[in-house]
């Protein structure tokens, strides 16, 4: 038998507000979804877990995190759309809450913050989890019309149209154009973006992926955590995506408090920092974030006094 590998219970990388610090409960998981039971078993180290590299265990899992930590009971995407790991989304939603506290140091909490999601996708996560946390009210802004529609539905089935809307975005080339209305205020904006420049980049990044999950890419078989090309890729990458959403921010440099984006490549900052400068930015931020083997960071930028 394997040595038991010693992990531990808490999670340090994670933001001290992250729900997700300690390690899954899968006993309480499957009773908040039955389904996930099927994808239960002891791993290499007599550890119960799931293998990560399914994505009906995957999806499953994530229907067990909402519902347990979240109260959404109904969630569903359409097959080949990304299915997210929760924790490190919840991080980011908590960092981006910590920009907007007061000098009293009091969490932004209500329904008048108002947040803007750029790509919410088909899973609408950044909006479920954000308005359970601190109860703010979402727009989140998609191209995909199926993905718009997958969106709009988990919302109507989950009670939380008068929280969260969905707001199509029928120019792939704009991203706060034609999203944000005449004379509207939001507190913060955020973004996932595309983070690879090719099919061919994404393809060798799902590789990189199952390696380090300690199996084979195998032919015809989707990442577990899936994803449209749209969702995974675009020309130039995500450099040329932050470029263009940082020269657009500026065009509605008083419609949002705070712009925020993760940043999956610090090399990608360099530019930013440049145009952000050029462009005449108040004040930029960078966290760094880190959930288990994984590094990202999230930038912010405002143009507001």
């Amino acid at each position: 038998m394997p040595k038991k590998k010693s992990i531990p219970v808490e999670k340090d990388s994670f933001h001290p507000r992250n729900r997700h610090r300690h390690r899954y409960n899968f006993p309480e998981l499957i009773i908040a979804c039955p389904e996930l039971a099927e994808y239960v078993s002891p791993n290499q180290f007599q550890d119960l877990s799931i293998d990560f590299t399914d994505p009906n265990a995957v999806k499953a899992l994530n229907k067990a995190l909402l519902k347990q930590f979240y109260s959404v009971d109904l969630w569903d995407i359409p097959e080949g759309f990304l299915c997210p790991p929760i924790p490190g989304r919840a991080d980011y939603i908590h960092y981006a809450a910590d920009l907007l506290i007061g000098a009293d140091g009091k969490l932004p909490k209500g329904k008048h913050i108002k947040v803007l999601d750029i790509g919410v996708g088909a899973n609408c996560i950044y909006p479920l989890i954000g308005h359970y946390e601190y109860g703010w009210t979402f727009v989140g802004s998609e191209t995909d019309q199926l993905a718009s529609r997958s969106a709009t539905n988990i919302i109507e089935a989950n009670g939380l149209s008068k929280f969260i809307s969905i707001r199509r975005q029928r120019n792939a080339d704009q991203i706060f154009t034609d999203i944000i209305n005449p004379g509207e205020k939001f507190s913060l904006s955020i973004c996932n973006p595309p983070f690879h420049s090719s099919m061919k980049e994404a393809a060798e990044g799902t590789a990189r992926k199952w390696k380090n999950l300690g199996k084979d890419k195998k032919e015809g078989i989707d990442l577990n955590f899936g994803g449209k090309n749209a969702e995974l890729w675009c020309e130039g990458g995500e450099e040329r995506f932050l470029l263009r959403m940082i020269e657009e921010s500026a065009r509605y440099a008083q419609s949002v408090r705070w712009y925020t984006s993760l940043v999956s490549k610090k090399e990608t900052l360099t530019a930013c920092y440049k145009a952000l400068e050029r462009l005449g930015a108040k004040e930029v931020r960078t966290v760094d974030m880190k959930q288990g083997q994984k590094s990202s960071r999230m930038l912010a930028w405002t143009f507001v006094e």
